[in-house]
């Protein structure tokens, strides 16, 4: 079925800032959609960096009142920031990629067009994704909140020692852990820090939340998949310089005794995704899969 126009026939465009040359796409794209008989109008930050009398500047709740979806044109950090916004609204993001392919905006800006008029047709493989959201608790006081697409992340300073925390799960003790720090991550995150600090792919369809220690004096401690249900917490035992941060884009600095409280998000986010697109193909692309050394290892 098409994407329904079941609001105002509109669509927001989310833009990312200090993009060379990006005003003749976005001219595009706004004829396009224009063409296609849909409202287009600007997320707040985007208008105030692009000079196009007529569109109309909205708030993200705005955007969740009004959207029937948000095109975001920019890499996986634009899309993981307004993907956050979003999210208590449920509108349906679909991401166009202004350099390389991005796991979360995944239409090249040359198909851009042919792309977007399937999905608006109804063209399209949707995929609901999981968040975290979390706590930083001081004397019992929440001081910080956040919602992370991604990853909550705790790691100590650059110039600091090891971090000591106490990691308990639904109550449960699970640890005391030496280390650089600690991801909690979403499937969607587990190909990001996560990742590269030895954890696991998890597929973003599995209700599971991956923490992985960052360097950990124990070589035993070992990344670990937990149920999606779980409530973490996590307490700074010691150490300075310490902080935590949601998808690397809001942080909160921590002292001793500080404790961060993590579950899973009641919101979910949409992506929207051209037909025929593979999990499998994005993880090819960007890892690599696909390639081989001087040629070894392909069947001849």
């Amino acid at each position: 079925m098409p994407l329904t126009p079941a609001k105002n026939h509109t669509i927001a465009l989310v833009v990312r800032q200090h993009t060379d040359g990006i005003e003749e796409s976005v001219q595009t794209l706004l004829d396009f959609l224009r063409g296609q008989g849909r409202r287009v109008v600007f997320e707040a930050e985007t208008a105030a960096h692009l000079a196009f009398p007529g569109v109309a500047a909205l708030s993200a709740a705005e955007i969740g009142a009004q959207a029937d979806a948000a095109i975001v044109m920019g890499g996986d950090g634009t899309m993981l920031g307004m993907a956050r916004q979003l999210a208590p609204y449920g509108v349906p993001l679909i991401g166009v990629n202004q350099g390389r392919l991005g796991f979360m905006t995944d239409i090249p800006l040359e198909r851009m067009l042919p792309v977007l008029a399937d999905i608006l047709g109804g063209k399209f493989r949707a995929e609901r994704r999981t968040l975290l959201e979390g706590s930083v608790l001081r004397d019992g006081q929440a001081i910080h909140t956040g919602m992370a697409v991604n990853d909550v992340v705790v790691a100590r300073g650059a110039g600091a020692g090891m971090a000591e925390l106490r990691v308990d799960v639904d109550g449960h003790f699970m640890y005391n852990q030496r280390s650089d720090g600690l991801i909690i991550a979403t499937p969607t995150g587990s190909t990001a820090y996560a990742l590269s600090a030895g954890g696991p792919l998890l597929h973003p369809t599995l209700g599971g939340i991956v923490m992985v220690p960052i360097a950990p004096h124990a070589l035993s401690n070992r990344p670990i998949v937990l149920p999606d249900s779980s409530r973490i917490e996590v307490q700074i035992v010691r150490g300075r310089d310490i902080s935590v941060n949601f998808d690397m884009q809001t942080f909160a600095s921590l002292i001793q005794n500080d404790r961060i409280v993590i579950t899973r998000s009641p919101h979910t986010i949409t992506f929207l995704h051209p037909q025929g697109w593979s999990y499998y193909d994005t993880l090819r692309e960007k890892l690599h899969w696909n390639e081989y050394p001087s040629g070894e290892g392909k069947l001849h």
